[in-house]
């Protein structure tokens, strides 16, 4: 069994908000490859499935931000999981809209869901897909940007980005990450860098 996480905020009115990136991310791959249902357990809304063969679980805290390592610790505990068999999907400040990297460990930066699972996990040495929401530049803007909801602009391309996303995680499951982000980039029509 892996643990997939997509970190957000619980409520219709946050749904559209940058910060839910994570929830937006994990709700594309459970559509995409006929996850269950959501359903509420661990403090948070749960989708198994399979890919390639591999148990999956999806959890999207519902402790709100600031608390979803609870969350996420309850899951990692019933199933046993070390910390290698846990992938998060979270909005990040620091790469433009539309980018995404992965990485294993690393700090917060200042993002209160990474925080809170660094806390109750005891350490940062899980993988990251950072979901590039871009920087507003000043920082007195930051809380309203990841608090906002993507412009009318934005959204045609989150769509497609989502969707290449969910379409290309097979080859995470692989253990693929270069991979992945290569093919992510080719479906949303980008330059390879």
């Amino acid at each position: 069994m892996k643990l997939w996480v997509g970190l957000g905020n619980p409520g219709s009115e946050m749904s559209r908000n940058r910060h839910n990136i994570g929830f937006m991310a994990v709700d594309a791959i459970a559509g995409r490859h006929g996850f269950s249902p959501w359903r509420q357990r661990f403090k948070g809304l749960v989708s198994e499935g399979t890919m390639s063969g591999e148990k999956f679980l999806l959890l999207k805290p519902q402790t709100y931000m600031n608390l979803s390592g609870e969350s996420v610790q309850q899951a990692a505990q019933f199933y046993k999981l070390s910390l290698d068999e846990i992938l998060v999907f979270h909005d990040e400040l620091d790469l433009a809209f539309g980018r995404l990297r992965i990485k294993c460990g690393g700090g917060a930066a200042g993002h209160n869901g990474l925080r809170s699972m660094d806390r109750c996990l005891s350490g940062p040495n899980y993988w990251r897909v950072r979901l590039g929401i871009g920087h507003p530049r000043q920082k007195e803007r930051v809380t309203g940007h990841v608090l906002g909801d993507f412009s009318s602009a934005e959204r045609p391309l989150l769509m497609t980005w989502l969707e290449a996303i969910a379409e290309s995680v097979p080859l995470l499951v692989k253990g693929e990450p270069e991979a992945f982000m290569s093919k992510v980039a080719l479906l949303k029509g980008e330059e390879q860098e």
